[in-house]
């Protein structure tokens, strides 16, 4: 058979396609990207439970956690998952990280009792550097570097443990330390929530941070979402809950 030189490009070209064909379909599901990992931070200190959001912040972090985990609502899956603690009796005080296998398989009502078993507010005080610390840790150890990490903050954002006169000024925001982050991944965010509008406007201004993205979400703002609820659904079915988390909590904001 002659081989004229149309036949020869057409035959190309036909392969062409069915390798670029077989190579999409291959290829498509790691276009998304690698999972996150998720980092959890519960504020156990007695302030927190004085502001009157320790309760909702708990019940929230239940379903935050399980849809997260069962995919809900198109909410991403994590990678891993780890929930500590940001507090403590002492500063720089070393807290326990529960993994991700002891909220696999849960139902949200014994996530939530669990939650509340393991991270009841009794600390003196509310230390996120020290969590910070231990984060950045946890990652170089489980050698999670190369993914996006996500911290989510429960917590009223104050920084206890600096001087009480200091709280609300510059200086004492300056002093939570994300240097640790700024490197730790491709990608960090960081989640604050439950805090005053005042707090939140403190840790947009006058936190040091460059490649940290941060994203604040008020508690007037977070206790909204009891009233998503569709009366009559299954948890997969509540739709306008989990777009809710999606718009609200898990926004993807921009670095500094």
């Amino acid at each position: 058979m002659k081989w004229t030189s149309t036949r020869i490009v057409s035959v190309f070209l036909t392969v062409f396609l069915l390798l670029v064909g077989i190579t999409g379909c291959n290829l498509q599901p790691s276009a998304q990207g690698p999972r996150q990992t998720f980092f959890v931070g519960v504020d156990i200190s007695g302030s927190f439970e004085k502001s009157g959001h320790y309760d909702d912040a708990i019940a929230f972090l239940s379903y935050y956690i399980y849809g997260h985990l069962n995919n809900l609502g198109e909410l991403e899956e994590p990678r891993e998952l780890f929930v500590g603690a940001i507090g403590g009796q002492i500063e720089d005080e070393p807290k326990a990280f529960h993994p991700i296998h002891e909220f696999t398989n849960k139902s949200v009502e014994e996530i939530e009792e669990d939650l509340r078993i393991w991270f009841p507010p009794s600390d003196t005080l509310t230390d996120f550097n020290s969590y910070f610390n231990q984060v950045a840790r946890i990652a170089k150890e489980r050698n999670l570097v190369l993914a996006p990490i996500t911290l989510m903050l429960v917590s009223d954002g104050v920084p206890d443990v600096l001087r009480k006169e200091d709280i609300g000024k510059r200086e004492a925001y300056n002093q939570i330390d994300f240097s640790v982050l700024e490197f730790l991944a491709r990608k960090l965010t960081v989640r604050l929530t439950y805090t005053s509008p005042k707090v939140a406007d403190n840790w947009r201004k006058y936190t040091d941070r460059r490649r940290v993205r941060l994203w604040a979400v008020e508690a007037e703002v977070m206790e909204g979402w009891n009233s998503q609820f569709d009366e009559g659904k299954e948890l997969p079915e509540q739709d306008r809950l989990w777009k809710w988390v999606r718009d609200n909590v898990d926004f993807r904001p921009r670095s500094a």
